[in-house]
């Protein structure tokens, strides 16, 4: 019996529902620091580098601590790695109320609130999802991704109203009061499967790390994530904060944006689904050049009356938010099947934290060093085009090296 016959087809569904909602708690809370940078400046007096360091730690501490979380959920399985996970997590939204200073916001979110965040998130769900989902891996793997512009997207608003109603202070207590409230059913809606997923029986067949890292494909699959990471971060961190600089109006800008990353939900799971039928690497390249468009449109922008061009880059940019995971991951676990996917998989995401790591905080250098972020727009578009050359380099499978 295949793994995919092994659960029933409503089961499938409700698991596959339950990590996209997972997923789409702890990604929200993450990337609602895009509206608390803008706070942060306001309040405090900080740089755009300076409020940029918090972000830049967090992606960092995601790309080293992913290689853990893979070991961690191989062996104990979603449910206690969401429970963990969820209670780390919701410390650092309560001790974030009481920040004071910048290294405090660097600890808090740059650190604990990442580490559980990363507890929730695709390298916990990729491995399981992958072992039942087999022809349709790429459609599976890109719903769940699709979680994190879903958060992306209503994360800016709604962060934007609760400042607007409680303050910051306020909106990181209720955010920590949310995220224990649903702490407990999170984790239930994955009892009864097994540590990673997978039978207790014993599998050695498949990929291992040292196999994986003795091939060009490993680096090069590193490489595009890194230059993804490098490519979307120098935009996606300080887009509200160039709205607003131009002269937008926040909510209204928030509220484009927002709209903007919620047409990343059908973008991630088509371009995801296609992945199945017209190759990893043509999707892949599709959703850069998509994206390349959103940022020509946000360099076009200045003044605030270009209404249509900021929407234009809200959603060519949305669209394509995360769309590139799912073929990338799918094409990970393409290449390198086998029980041991969490930990290659975690392995290789050190490259998306170092990127996203750099191009957070370059944008923000190059904002201090310039006043405007547009040389920081240009290299996104760069970095976009080599991850690219390199996804099309993974097209042969390699061989395994004993």
């Amino acid at each position: 019996m295949t793994d995919q016959k092994s659960l029933s087809n409503l089961r499938l569904w409700l698991l596959l529902a339950a990590a996209f909602g997972t997923f789409s708690v702890g990604a929200g809370f993450m990337h609602a620091y895009t509206v608390f940078l803008v706070t942060f400046i306001e309040t405090f007096g900080w740089s755009r580098a300076e409020v940029s360091l918090a972000y830049s730690v967090s992606q960092v501490v995601t790309g080293i601590s992913s290689p853990l979380v893979g070991w961690l959920v191989d062996r104990l399985g979603p449910p206690r790695l969401i429970l963990m996970g969820g209670a780390i997590l919701t410390i650092g939204l309560v001790a974030n109320a009481g920040a004071t200073e910048l290294w405090h916001i660097v600890v808090l979110y740059g650190v604990v609130m990442t580490l559980g965040a990363n507890c929730l998130g695709l390298v916990v769900f990729v491995p399981l999802l992958s072992k039942y989902f087999v022809r349709n891996r790429g459609m599976a793997v890109s719903v769940v991704q699709s979680a994190n512009g879903f958060a992306r997207a209503f994360s800016a608003p709604v962060a934007t109203l609760m400042i607007s109603g409680f303050g910051w202070r306020g909106a990181y207590l209720w955010q920590g009061v949310f995220m224990g409230i649903v702490l407990l059913p999170l984790a239930s809606l994955f009892r009864g499967i097994g540590q990673g997923g997978r039978r207790r029986t014993v599998d050695t067949e498949g990929w291992t790390v040292r196999q994986a890292v003795r091939t060009p494909h490993f680096w090069l699959l590193f490489v595009v994530y890194m230059f993804t990471g490098l490519g979307s971060f120098l935009v996606a961190l300080h887009q509200l904060a160039f709205a607003i600089d131009i002269g937008f109006d926040k909510l209204y800008a928030a509220g484009v944006l927002g709209m903007g990353a919620f047409l990343s939900l059908p973008g991630v799971i088509i371009t995801g689904t296609l992945s199945d039928y017209i190759g990893r690497e043509v999707s892949a390249i599709v959703t850069y050049g998509t994206s390349i468009l959103g940022v020509i449109f946000a360099m076009m922008i200045t003044s605030p009356d270009q209404h249509l061009l900021l929407w234009l880059h809200a959603c060519f940019f949305g669209l394509t938010w995360g769309a590139r995971g799912p073929a990338i991951t799918a094409k990970t676990a393409d290449l390198f099947p086998g029980p041991n996917l969490g930990a290659i998989l975690g392995v290789i995401t050190i490259g998306t934290g170092l990127g996203a790591a750099a191009g957070a905080w370059l944008a923000g250098f190059v904002f201090d060093t310039t006043g405007s972020y547009r040389f920081a727009f240009g290299l996104s578009i760069v970095f976009y085009i080599a991850g690219s050359v390199a996804f099309w380099a993974l097209r042969r499978p390699p061989a395994i090296r004993v």
